[in-house]
């Protein structure tokens, strides 16, 4: 009886395989560390990848602290190597703890804004160009999480009034076709796929579009423009490949893109957003037009970088919530609703991250593409960081690459100019392969852990399987870009 109350009380409602292969990955990790730390060590990695691919039927967190926590106790990272990972990525944790939070307060404005813009383009292809494009624009100047922050909370919008107007219909006996609401899942799985993608063709154009691409520039001494110049030679090409890979997925419908917005959806859209401006009373209007000068200043601030990205989301939600009127502590809890838990995630990420650091995982790697010379090793360098950021924080390998090359370019190893060509296979090596698995980018992970995710069915295989023709055509790109362009 206390067996079977155990069973089910570890890690809940998640299936009796999985709680078997969790408790299977705990036994056999003190084992293998033991005989070899190296092997353990990749082991681990590939055992947190497993966590992350079921979230739909388990959330990481719990099962992957387990592992995080187990690592810590037999010596694969030190306490402090994990506290020293998680200080270096504060400003990420706090852009998630604040920045999705305000975006939170301006979902009214936001919801508005986009429903407008989904109905005005029948076209389902110019609308994913739409949302590839400006997730891009966007990304560079401000931030991709922050922008995939919006897009989810707008397709969580959509989401909510056609489910709402559905339920209702049931309960009226008039219930709407089951299809409408399959294609529309898969109408907003694509649209979010382009927009997340598009965060990372604007993120590697741009000083400000990415945390590496900060460390980069600091580096090299580069600034906004320079960022830019130097890097345009292999970023603006992957930018073009990438939009004309969303039009070709929709033009053909291939690779599970193409569905579209159904008929009764955007009638149930266009009777939402009719009646939402009907309703518009005054203090509505002193709200949207609140939410429409916060964003502006939003924009500015995270385009100049006036602060860190965190404190301006904190900003945003004492301003919003100061003239928005709202005052009671229970108001508040909905907006951490989705941040912190990933926010908790990504700790335990980064626990993952210090076992890399402490074992030199990366090691054999780095030096077989640091051995290299020439055009072969800018390509290796843009190949090993895209594999690397693939199953790692892109972060962290940007850092540990950077960190290297420095040193052998004050050692007299190579001149500024060629220092410069592989600090650019770097940024562009952790930015575009990488959107292979969610894993691979702090945005696609949030996307993947959202709560709009179970709902519309995206899963850690549908985002693999949704990116890859991106990957492939963009990762080519970039590397024919790094061999004949830079």
């Amino acid at each position: 009886m206390t067996d079977s109350v155990f069973v089910k009380s570890f890690l809940g409602s998640a299936p009796l395989w999985y709680k078997m292969t969790i408790a299977v990955f705990i036994l056999i990790n003190p084992l293998l560390f033991y005989i070899n730390p190296f092997l353990a060590g990749w082991v681990l990695i590939l055992e947190f990848i497993f966590t992350l691919a079921f979230a739909l039927v388990c959330y990481p967190l719990p099962a992957g602290g387990l592992l995080a926590i187990e690592a810590v106790i037999l010596g694969m990272a030190s306490p402090s190597s994990v506290y020293n990972e998680v200080a270096q990525n504060l400003p990420v944790l706090l852009l998630l703890m604040f920045m999705v939070a305000g975006v939170h307060f301006m979902k009214e404005g936001l919801l508005v804004l986009f429903t407008r813009i989904l109905l005005k383009f029948r076209s389902k292809i110019l609308l994913s160009m739409v949302f590839c494009g400006l997730g891009a624009f966007l990304s560079a100047f401000l931030d991709a999480l922050t922008v995939t922050a919006v897009v989810i909370s707008v397709a969580y919008g959509f989401f909510t009034l056609y489910k709402k107007f559905d339920e209702a219909s049931t309960l009226a006996n008039n219930p709407l076709p089951k299809e409408d609401m399959q294609e529309f899942k898969g109408f907003l799985r694509n649209l979010m796929m382009h927009a997340a993608v598009g965060t990372t063709l604007g993120g590697a154009m741009t000083l400000v579009g990415e945390p590496q691409n900060l460390l980069i520039g600091e580096r090299l001494g580069w600034r906004f423009a320079d960022f830019f110049r130097n890097c345009s030679p292999v970023s603006v090409p992957v930018g073009i490949s990438g939009i004309f890979t969303c039009f070709l997925l929709e033009k053909f419908k291939f690779w599970g893109y193409g569905y579209k917005l159904p008929d009764g959806v955007r009638k149930v859209l266009a009777k939402s957003e009719k009646d939402l401006s009907a309703s518009i009373d005054s203090a509505m209007r002193l709200r949207l037009i609140i939410q429409g000068v916060v964003g502006v200043l939003l924009v500015f601030a995270l385009a100049f970088h006036l602060a860190e990205v965190g404190f301006i989301g904190l900003s945003v939600i004492i301003i919003l919530t100061a003239f928005n009127g709202i005052v009671k502590e229970e108001e508040f809890g909905g907006a951490f609703h989705d941040g912190l838990p990933f926010t908790a995630l990504l700790v335990v990420f980064f626990s993952i991250v210090a076992v890399i650091h402490d074992l030199h995982l990366f090691a054999p790697i780095t030096k077989i593409v640091l051995a290299a010379e020439g055009e072969k090793q800018l390509l290796l360098l843009f190949l090993a960081n895209g594999a690397l950021s693939m199953i790692s924080d892109n972060v962290f390998v940007a850092t540990v690459y950077i960190n290297e090359l420095q040193a052998a370019f004050q050692a007299g190893a190579f001149d500024h100019a060629w220092y410069s060509k592989l600090a650019v296979s770097v940024n562009m090596g952790t930015n575009v392969p990488s959107i292979a698995t969610p894993n691979g980018q702090a945005a696609f992970l949030f996307l993947l852990t959202s709560s709009l995710a179970p709902l519309i069915r995206l899963s850690y295989i549908e985002m693999m399987k949704l990116a890859l023709p991106y990957t492939i055509i963009m990762t080519s790109i970039g590397l024919l870009a790094t061999r004949f362009l830079l």
